[in-house]
């Protein structure tokens, strides 16, 4: 198999970029660019690390992040699996890119920037939900915004498709697939109901 492993290689291959790939970069945030991530209640974070990379999604109900200031957005680190990669990650390594998502859109939205983690008490109050807040928050700066080109949801269909779930394998058995003797059923049970009480 045959690899390419130089720069010049790979652009004769491509060729140049077209127009708007090139003007639809910006330093900040827009009035047009803020309005589709404040739309946005999914976003996958991709962070790099001495241990190599993690790409995590984030949810909220509502806008998944907050913006500070037009350069500047807040994410907060509501409750995982507390394996903390993506903040152990930034924590060494600020790089981080976020890919924004619309239910029903074809289009993404993607921030590069660098980010830092705050447990800052006021600004963690300030995401409350229920009664809960976020341990700590992922501060990011904005080193560049842009679309995202839809032809990968559009080929994906994954709006459209109607595609279900159902016959995936589930979390659980995933799990009994790890370790012998593992009960994915009783996982799986106690999983909806468990995560309902924790969501926040």
């Amino acid at each position: 198999m045959q690899f390419v492993e130089d720069i010049a290689e790979l652009e004769a291959l491509y060729g140049t970029p077209g127009e708007a790939s090139l003007i639809k970069v910006a330093h900040q945030i827009t009035p047009a660019y803020r309005t589709w991530i404040m739309a946005s209640r999914l976003c996958v974070l991709s962070t790099v690390g001495p241990d190599g990379t993690d790409g995590s999604p984030r949810g909220d109900d509502g806008p998944v992040v907050r913006e500070l200031d037009p350069q500047t957005l807040a994410l907060p680190d509501w409750r995982g699996n507390n394996r903390m990669d993506s903040l152990r990650n930034i924590v060494a390594d600020g790089r981080v890119s976020l890919m924004f998502m619309v239910p029903g859109s074809n289009n993404v939205v993607r921030v590069n920037g660098t980010a830092k983690v705050t447990t800052d008490a006021d600004l963690c109050a300030s995401f409350a939900q229920n009664g809960n807040h976020p341990r700590s928050v992922i501060v990011i700066k904005i080193g560049e915004i842009y679309s995202q080109c839809a032809r990968a949801l559009m080929r994906a269909r994954i709006w459209t498709c109607g595609h279900e779930s159902t016959g995936l394998p589930s979390v659980g058995d995933m799990l009994a697939e790890m370790k012998d003797g593992f009960d994915g059923a009783t996982y799986d049970a106690e999983w909806a109901p468990r995560a309902a009480k924790t969501m926040w």
